[in-house]
Formats: structure tokens, sequence, C-alpha cells
């Protein structure tokens, strides 16, 4: 009769039960498996078989016919996570070990030597048999802190496969894994107070993440961009628990998690260099895994010298900006990543950057200046809520002594305009038109200003309600429960005059 067992498998961000099945029959000797196992799988029986014989068990004979299912069948099967299951299936079906497998869950890459090596995806793996109410779920010993994460779920740490026998038979049983207190503490390396000037733009970076607002930067080099663009996660509020395992498990899937540490506490930030493929931004593959979109989930995704991106990867943030997810379809698959992200965008005015300097010389013609803007659509930049200058700091702010206001004033801020947001049900950014004609009623010289803007700045429909929102958030910020005309002017500030100036 053949042996059954549970493992799982990661499909998106969630994990799906596995049942592996194996059947052992006399005959001409092969070990096959079966149900779209990849190359990693296949190669399993490699392992396994080594593994086995390494840990004092008997190998699979040449007498014999060794056949694996790995169901659903339809459902493509990747990487090394099933080699614990399938050689325990054959130790349970060659009667070498006996156990009821009926509520236990395994996962592990097996050595050679038997010893049992770290896999990806545990934490979704560990919520997936809470879920099922699996009893004891059984993960190498180096995922057993990720793991420990679930709560009211019994986790068995695995070193190695003659270790695992022994507890299966009974012997020398192997002690549940005790959950660890969390110590709640986010640190971040870079602070607001170490950033002299530019208070015009801490401003705009407040104002972004308190609204959820993106965010483009754009001046000369060494101006502070990517110094500022660094700092902006320490003035997001702190993620509540629920954020953090979700952060957490996107980057369990994606092998980024430490051992030592899995939980993540601190608002992701994530800068890719802008030759990265389309593919690494929003995600894919041959088997569907995060892109870095969906590693800056509930964080910052910051991207330096933006108009050097590929277009296509650029015309791909368009559906994750707009919608907080990305769908990666392909052939074989369709999946949902998140993407809840604050953009922060950052660019030089010119190719040699010195367009707008005071100080130095432009040596661009106007035909290269307007061919190298123009590689940013129209569309991509309606998208951006807050547009900033960021012009060189004088000299006697750097050399002056005096500190700036630290992330930590500015984060409580931001803390309490979202409060108030989250009290309306949604951050200002994400309001539907019906939330935004609910909440952000204006008064008439407020209407008139708007009137305005719209005519001589051309703002579209999604630049108009842009203005709202960001208006909204300012008021937010004022702890004000109604939109003044100080607010809506400021608001527009942040808007680019017209598509002409990129």
């Amino acid at each position: 009769m053949p042996a059954k067992l549970k493992s799982a498998a990661i499909v998106g961000l969630d994990a799906q039960i596995i049942d592996v099945e194996v059947d052992i029959s006399p005959g001409l000797h092969h070990f096959i498996i079966v149900g779209l196992p990849d190359t990693a799988v296949q190669e399993s029986r490699q392992r396994v078989s080594a593994a086995v014989k390494n840990s004092g068990a008997m190998p699979p004979r040449k007498s014999h016919c060794l056949t694996v299912n790995l169901a659903p069948a339809d459902l493509k099967k990747q990487g090394p996570a099933y080699d614990l299951p399938i050689a325990l299936g054959y130790l349970l079906a060659s009667s070498q070990i006996a156990f009821d497998a009926k509520n236990r869950l395994f996962v592990g890459e097996l050595s050679l030597d038997g010893s049992i090596r770290p896999v990806n995806g545990v934490l979704p793996m560990a919520i997936l048999a809470k879920n099922k109410k699996i009893q004891e779920f059984y993960v190498p010993a180096q995922n057993a802190a990720e793991a420990g994460l679930v709560t009211d779920l019994k986790i068995i740490p695995v070193s190695n496969l003659k270790e695992l026998i022994s507890h299966l038979n009974q012997k020398n049983i192997i002690k549940a894994y005790v959950q660890q207190p969390v110590s709640w503490q986010a640190e971040y390396l870079f602070d607001m107070a170490h950033i002299k000037g530019q208070e015009h733009v801490k401003r705009a970076l407040e104002i972004a993440a308190a609204g959820g607002h993106n965010i483009l930067l754009s001046g000369p080099p060494g101006a502070g961009k990517t110094l500022l663009a660094r700092a902006m996660p320490s003035i997001l509020p702190e993620m509540p628990i629920e954020e953090a395992l979700e952060v957490s498990k996107i980057y369990s899937i994606a092998g980024l998690l430490s051992n030592k540490s899995p939980l993540i506490q601190q608002r992701p930030f994530r800068a890719p260099h802008h030759t990265c493929s389309n593919i690494a931004l929003v995600g894919g593959g041959t088997w569907p895994k995060p892109g870095e979109i969906s590693l800056s989930h509930h964080g910052v995704l910051f991207l330096d010298e933006l108009p050097e991106f590929s277009r296509t990867a650029l015309e791909a943030l368009r559906q994750p900006l707009e919608n907080k997810t990305i769908n990666v379809a392909r052939v074989n698959y369709s999946v949902d990543f998140p993407a809840n992200f604050i953009l922060v965008a950052a660019m030089n005015p010119c190719p040699c950057g010195y367009a707008s300097d005071p100080y130095h010389q432009c040596t661009c013609s106007p035909s290269a200046i307007k061919h190298y803007r123009k590689k940013l659509s129209g569309p991509l930049l309606d998208r951006i809520d807050l547009h900033v200058e960021v012009s060189a700091v004088k000299y006697t702010k750097l050399a002056s002594e005096k500190m700036a206001e630290a992330s930590e004033q500015i984060q409580k801020r931001v803390q309490l305009a979202q409060n108030r947001q989250l009290k309306r049900k949604a951050i200002n950014s994400q309001m539907t038109l019906g939330q935004i004609a609910e909440f952000c009623k204006i008064e008439a010289a407020g209407q008139q200003l708007l009137r305005q803007a719209v005519d001589q700045m051309h703002l579209s429909a999604r630049g108009y309600h842009r203005v709202l929102k960001i208006s909204r958030t300012i008021a937010d910020l004022s702890q004000d429960d109604n939109i003044q005309t100080q607010y809506i002017a400021e608001a527009l500030q942040y808007r680019p005059i017209c598509s002409a100036d990129f």
C-alpha cells in the first residue's frame, strides 16, 4: 500500500497542501517522480537515495520500482522542499519506520550526508498548516524561528534525517521549538536630523509619508536626493504586526529572511539599479517570484536616475501605482502580488545634471534635454503626486552645528495624520471618487483657486483628484477637518506646471 504524507508548495504568496505518495513494487529498478516536477524535484532522487543510505537506513533496492506522485498533478512543483517527505515516504512504504502521518506536514532539502538544509517559503507554509489544523510541522532547524512566528502551531526543528527517524520511531524525541518573544524595535540608519537644509523637500516627504503619496525629486548631482530618500522610511508610521507578517511572508518566499531574526520590523526600502529588468522590477519568471515592487510592500521603492530605467520597466509601474497590486500573467500561471509602496523617484533635470543649477554651466543642447525628459511618459508622471525641485545646499547650512528636526518628531505628526485617515477607512492616496467627494469638500475661495489651476496648469482629471488628495493630507497634518485655501495652494505647488516641462 502506498505511503502518503503531506508537504506544501508555494503558489504566488500562499501555500498549498501537496500530497506526497510513495509506492514500492517489485520489478526492474526505477525511481520515478510524477506530478509536474521541475529539475530540482527530479534531482531529489539522487539526494534522497544518498541521504537514506548515509543515515543508516536501507536505500531503494535494485529489484524495486519506486514511484512518487506529487498531487495535485496539475500544479507544477518546484524546489528541493519535497526531499524530506519523499525520503520519509520511502522509509514508511518499505516498513523501515512506522508512524501516523495524517496530521503532520514535512518540508526540507536533504544533503547527501542526511543533514537537512533550509528552504524558502516556510512562513506561508506555517500559516497554511495552522489554517488546516495540522498538529505538527516538521521544518529544517534553521527555519524554526521563521515558522515560530505563527502561534498555536507545534514546530519540530530537524537537523538531519537520522535524528528524525529516531524521533518518529519514538526513541529519541526532538523537543518542539519554543516561540521566542519578539522584541519590537525598528532602527534606521538615516535620520532627517542629520540632513542639513532642504526643509521644503522634507516637508514634501512628510506629506508623502502621511498620505501614502508618490514623489519625484529633481535636482543636480550631490544635492541630497538619495540621502533624503533613504531617510524616508524613518518617518513612516511603525508597522503593525499584521503588516510585518505580510512583508515577512513576501521575503520568505524570495529567500531573503534572516534565520535569526525572521520578522521584518522596519519599513522596507528597495533601491534597484536602473539596469534592472522588467521581471526583476515587477516580478515573474519561469516560476512566479515577487519583484522589487512587492519587496517594497508597505515601504519605499526608490528609483534613482528615473529616466535611465527602460521604458518597458517604467510603464509596467502604472498598474501597481494605481491599484497597489501587480498581476503577473504568463502562459502557465496568473498570480497577484501585493505592491502597496510609496514611490520615491529621483532624476537630474538634464543629462549633465546642471540645467537648473545657478552655479554650474549646463552643457546639454535643448534637443538633448527634451529627449532626456521625454523618456518619462505623461501617464506615468501623472501618477506621481508630488514633484519637488531639490537645489544644492549652501555652505552656511552645511557648516551649521544646529541639528535639524529629528525623524522621530516628524513620524509622530505622520502617525497622527494617518490615524485621522484610518478613521475614514482609507489612506488619502487610496481614496475612491466617492470618498473624495465626501471628505474633500472645499470652500468657495478654494474652488476658485482650483478652477484657475485646472485652466492654467492643464490638469487632467487624475491630476485634479490628486491635488484634492494632497490637500486633504496637508489638512490632516494640521489636524484640520476642513480643507483651507492655503492647503490647496501648497498642494498645487507640488504639481508640474505642464507635461511639456518633461
